[in-house]
């Protein structure tokens, strides 16, 4: 295995437990990729580097099967996100889908026939955009049902359904998780599965941070033999020792600078046409006390949308996608502390935001974003008592997966949600024997769900060892 993010250690804990002999190299002092926690900014904060909150953490086929939930503590927020309107207005995505259409009043029974169909069938969603997209699909009418709300919502005519403002805000801040240019059909897409997760499972905050469960499949993977290196970066398969599968947790663009010599010429020019979208700017902050938000709804979330108006947001990302800073950025906040007191010291608090910023941008984003906060939470600043910032550059430095900064290892348009990174049936599998690529450059995609992992173990057990998947459940 090359690289321990969530997909790594996925594909590595399914090798071990199927009995092989499994070594996973690690760039970093630490494992994890986007999945670990670290102190950024003062002595115990403890900030999430990359993901915070995980609304795959209770739907992925994969740690549904490992049984994530016994081996972490999980706690779900009542208010799986949040959207923040200036007056003190917010739009609330309550877990429960009712308690969300009573609050939205003039909208409320739109998002409840918007949502409902879907929400009760919330594992026949998980397992198809958790698949490959070409594969024949298991549940054909629910598929039908995502596919004409995504149809609308990615289209001119997504304001038709709706007659107030907070519906449609709270709907295309999900959708701005995308970061592309709205409407567009991918974003719609996206924000439709991750809101469907809301009412459904939730959007679980992890204890101890996103390196509980990078730890927990380490843990599991050591249990069944398997080893871990760190510290050691790999520029070249000639590099690692003899394996019958090498199994990469890297971007595609890696994939083809480190297996150059045994690839076909033919798939190297594909990975090499293989695009990356636009990036993300973060800050995280130590907090002398919760964030002061307007509405105090908001102090009860794992996670909020910034930014205004559905309007608003589209005119933000709008900005990115040509290649500018918006003034009013869209950001994304993650309050863990508020769920979590160890990740700062007593009474204190930990904050985690990014915004979106043009791929390769080496603009400090700490000003734009502390002031959208400040906008939905007056006396803000007065609270900080830190911060760490990072712009684009440097969260591709921080992690090469993030090719420019953008943190979905590929961008996640129609097209490369279907040929990610080539169009085959099989795209974990390389056309050389034994090289496999198991990153977010891989179906399904961007998330901390493991699934790439552990669909591209699936393949190299079955054509490398001629094995059948092994059994993930904790014993």
């Amino acid at each position: 295995m090359v690289g321990s993010g969530p997909n790594g250690m996925s594909a590595a804990v399914t090798m071990a437990r199927a009995g092989l002999s499994v070594r996973v190299y690690e760039r970093n002092p630490t494992i994890g990729g986007g999945a670990r926690t670290m102190e950024l900014t003062l002595p115990g904060f403890w900030h999430d580097i990359c993901s915070a909150v995980h609304p795959m953490a209770l739907a992925s086929g994969f740690f549904r099967s490992f049984e994530l939930e016994k081996r972490i503590d999980l706690v779900v927020p009542e208010l799986s996100y949040g959207h923040p309107l200036d007056g003190g207005r917010a739009g609330l995505a309550w877990h429960d889908l009712d308690r969300t259409a009573d609050d939205l009043g003039v909208d409320g029974r739109a998002w409840d026939g918007f949502f409902r169909p879907l929400v009760e069938r919330a594992h026949e969603v998980a397992q198809f955009s958790g698949s490959n997209i070409l594969q024949v699909p298991r549940h054909p009418l629910t598929i039908a049902r995502m596919g004409m709300r995504i149809l609308e919502q990615g289209s001119p005519a997504w304001n038709l359904r709706f007659r107030g403002e907070e519906a449609p805000a709270m709907l295309t801040g999900v959708n701005a998780h995308a970061i592309r240019r709205m409407p567009s059909l991918s974003t719609a897409a996206a924000g439709i599965v991750l809101a469907v997760h809301g009412h459904a499972r939730g959007w679980p905050v992890p204890i101890g941070g996103s390196q509980a469960i990078i730890d927990a499949m380490a843990d599991d993977l050591r249990a069944h033999g398997g080893e871990i290196v760190t510290d050691t970066e790999i520029t070249s398969l000639a590099e690692l020792p003899p394996a019958r599968a090498v199994i990469l947790d890297t971007s595609a663009k890696a994939l083809g600078q480190i297996a150059r010599d045994v690839l076909p010429d033919r798939y190297l020019k594909a990975l090499d046409r293989f695009s990356y979208g636009n990036a993300i700017a973060k800050v995280d902050y130590a907090l002398s006390a919760p964030v002061p938000w307007a509405n105090e709804h908001l102090r009860t979330t794992g996670t909020l949308h910034l930014g205004g108006s559905r309007a608003e947001l589209a005119a933000s990302e709008a900005e990115v996608a040509a290649g500018r800073h918006p003034a009013s950025p869209y950001v994304l906040v993650s309050q863990p502390s508020a769920f979590d007191p160890s990740r700062a010291p007593e009474g204190k608090h930990v904050l985690w935001a990014y915004t979106h910023v043009p791929a390769g941008s080496t603009v400090d984003c700490r000003e734009a974003i502390t002031a959208q906060i400040e906008r939905f939470a007056p006396g803000f600043r007065d609270t900080i008592l830190a911060s760490a910032s990072q712009n684009a550059v440097e969260v591709e430095l921080h992690n090469p997966n993030y090719v420019g900064g953008d943190i979905a290892a590929g961008e996640p348009s129609i097209r490369q949600l279907i040929a990610r990174p080539t169009l085959s049936t099989d795209p974990w599998r390389t056309p050389t024997d034994g090289i496999y690529l198991c990153s977010s450059s891989t179906p399904p995609g961007p998330g901390v769900h493991g699934l790439a992992g552990y669909y591209a173990a699936r393949s190299a057990l079955r054509h490398e060892f001629g094995m059948t998947p092994p059994n993930l459940r904790r014993t």
